[in-house]
């Protein structure tokens, strides 16, 4: 199941994932996972299961392979890499003067951004989380990297549940679901042809975006 939520800055698209893992504590309602409210499950538990890679990568200083296994702290090398290939990181570490034991500061200031983001696909991945969280992942990389980024997260999509904050439409299309949210709440759901028929909010930030790019 792939969800994507969208909506202006601020409406809480954020604040909706993070009801998930228990970041924040619904007050009202409730959030549940199969049928489970999540106030039930143990924290360690529920987010050991649940993958989240965002826009803002957090890396720290070790090797690469110690920053990829973060994911999942008692993963073998092989599956850090194997791990790596599913996330297209593969091809750049192997290229590194030292591969997966290239050192890297916090922050890893010596990688590109998509680079990072590569990185943070593969610590996801590594974890093999049954639902995954995608936020903004790819709003801050250029085209080629999007291109990239995007298809990456698509593998690690597959046989997940999969809710993603979309900023470029583009990536969101094939969404089981879109949900548009605004400061009331829901304003609109439906797939991206059923949105784009309506004709209403979703179909105008579409339409936005696509003719900034022509």
């Amino acid at each position: 199941m792939y969800i994507a939520f969208v909506g202006s800055s601020g409406v809480g698209k954020t604040t909706i994932c993070s009801l998930i893992p228990r970041f924040y504590e619904a007050t009202k309602g409730n959030v549940l996972i199969d049928g489970i409210n999540v106030k039930e499950i143990k924290q360690q538990s529920l987010r050991e299961n649940i993958g989240i890679v965002q826009q803002d990568v957090y890396l720290f200083t070790g090797t690469i392979m110690d920053n990829i296994r973060y994911g999942r702290l008692d993963a073998s090398d092989e599956e850090c890499i194997a791990a790596s290939k599913l996330s297209n990181a593969h091809e750049f570490i192997k290229h590194l003067e030292h591969g997966y034991d290239t050192m890297i500061h916090a922050g890893g200031e010596s990688l590109s951004q998509g680079q990072r983001q590569l990185l943070s696909i593969a610590r996801a991945a590594v974890a093999n989380p049954p639902v995954l969280i995608l936020d903004e992942a790819t709003s801050a990389l250029d085209n080629e990297s999007e291109r990239i980024i995007q298809k990456s997260l698509e593998d690690l999509s597959k046989d997940r549940t999969c809710i993603t904050i979309a900023h470029r439409l583009s990536t969101i299309r094939n969404a089981d679901e879109i949900v548009v949210i605004d400061a009331t709440g829901m304003h609109e759901r439906g797939t991206h042809d059923e949105l784009m028929k309506l004709n209403g909010t979703y179909a105008k930030y579409y339409k936005l975006q696509f003719e900034g790019l022509n």
